[in-house]
């Protein structure tokens, strides 16, 4: 649900808040439900973290730069990447196998792999420098 209220964000279809609403009518989840609010937290601080998130997919890129990266994979990995980090009571490993599904469901055959390789060699990155716990 984050993922496509993001991407209608993103393409400047919308409001968050409308596009969450969208997306609430569409899945028959009631907007006060914990999966809906959940879903709101996500996306609104994937938005304002998008500038961290992609830094941070950037330099993990090799031989390739962020423009070239398929936008929902991008936004796969800005999800992925802010729930890392600022939702302490989902572990690490759920948001990168979580990442991993949504691309096998929504991306390219390739987006998986790739997705898995970038959150991955960033999860190290950040239990290295102790942002996160394993």
């Amino acid at each position: 649900m984050a993922l496509q209220a993001l991407y209608a964000v993103r393409q400047g279809k919308c409001s968050l808040r409308e596009a969450l609403k969208f997306v609430a009518a569409e899945t028959n989840t009631p907007p006060l439900a914990g999966a809906m609010a959940y879903c709101r937290r996500l996306a609104k601080k994937t938005i304002e973290e998008q500038e961290w998130a992609d830094e941070t997919i950037s330099n993990k890129l090799e031989n390739w730069e962020l423009g070239r990266v398929t936008f929902i994979d991008l936004l796969i990995l800005e999800l992925a990447l802010v729930e890392m980090v600022n939702f302490k009571d989902i572990p690490s490993k759920v948001s990168i196998s979580e990442a991993i599904e949504i691309a096998k469901i929504y991306s390219t055959d390739e987006s998986p792999g790739f997705i898995n390789g970038i959150l991955d060699a960033v999860y190290h990155e950040l239990l290295d420098k102790k942002v996160i716990s394993a």
